[in-house]
């Protein structure tokens, strides 16, 4: 669906992405990760035929982005970081404008629109303005707009940006039901979310690709980091975090719904369970799991962060 060889853009001097390569198959929903800065939403735009390359070759659906934007501009849906609404217009007047500038034929424009409007729960919010809608409800008509003339490709940036847990988890199930329908490249930063919905994921830093593949295959990039989850007897699992954390070797423990995940090198479960029972502290189970898609990312990228602080600090220190 996406070919994307040697890809790069500058805006004056700065380079905002440089050599990107990279190909998403059909049917496939990616994730593509990185800061603020990173160069997401300039690739974004580029596949979107919003901006032309500077240099490199991308081609949707064996079409070229500079020869052939409208070709490809008919099989893409894009939601842009910040929705391209009309405020004055009611969502399902809004959504026919769309469905008609995207060539959608007059006789399927009505049953086009009511589809979309089901899948992003706006069926009720069809003759209120979009002015008066809420922030979720504003991204869902964005979402909606995207999907309208039924594309091949859906890209996504920021889809959950500012939404509510329960839209989060709307969004995501929206999105999961996307799959294998429509080719999906989303990005995000929660993480957490984007973890549960995508096949595998590309992580841009400072213009380049620095890492693809599955959860598995990035936290494999990280060398013998491992991820442990353990479960307590009665209500100790606050004690065992203190405890945990002074184990060799263990980068980070976390709680969540009783279950305690402990992220560290090498193969930690014998030297954890040991500090717990030394500890007098039942252990109910020991489990080994990958490391979650938030540190992984956060390793992956430590550099680049270790960069803006420093030059904030320059910057800083010149004023």
């Amino acid at each position: 669906m996406i070919q994307v060889e040697g890809l790069t853009k500058y805006y004056g001097e700065r380079a905002a992405i440089r050599d990107l390569s990279f190909t998403i198959e059909k049917g496939e929903v990616i994730g593509f990760l990185g800061l603020n800065g990173a160069g997401k939403s300039t690739t974004l735009k580029v596949l979107g035929c919003v901006l032309l390359p500077t240099s490199g070759r991308v081609t949707i659906d064996g079409f070229d982005v500079t020869r052939d934007p409208h070709e490809i501009r008919k099989r893409i849906g894009f939601l842009p970081d910040t929705p391209p609404l009309y405020d004055e217009m009611t969502v399902g007047g809004y959504l026919e404008f769309v469905a008609e500038l995207r060539g959608v034929s007059g006789s399927a424009v009505a049953s086009r629109v009511a589809e979309v409007m089901k899948k992003t729960s706006l069926t009720d919010r069809k003759d209120e303005l979009i002015g008066g809608l809420s922030h979720g409800f504003r991204q869902r008509v964005g979402v909606a707009q995207a999907m309208v003339h039924n594309p091949k490709l859906l890209i996504l940036d920021e889809p959950t940006g500012g939404l509510d847990p329960v839209q989060i988890v709307e969004m995501r199930e929206l999105i999961r039901q996307l799959k294998g329908e429509h080719t999906v490249l989303v990005s995000s930063h929660i993480l957490g979310e984007i973890s549960q919905i995508c096949d595998r994921y590309l992580v841009i830093q400072q213009g380049e690709i620095i890492a693809r593949g599955t959860e598995t295959d990035l936290s494999g990039m990280l060398g013998n980091a491992s991820a442990v989850e353990l479960q307590v007897e009665g209500d100790a699992a606050k004690k065992a975090i203190d405890v945990l954390k002074a184990v060799a070797g263990v980068t980070d423990v976390t709680l969540t719904d009783a279950t305690l995940r402990v992220v560290g090198s090498g193969e930690l479960r014998p030297a954890l369970v040991k500090a717990l029972v030394a500890a007098d502290i039942g252990v109910l189970k020991s489990d080994k799991a990958a490391a979650r898609l938030e540190n992984i990312f956060l390793k992956l990228t430590e550099n680049e962060k270790t960069d803006q602080q420093r030059a904030a600090g320059a910057t800083e220190a010149k004023s």
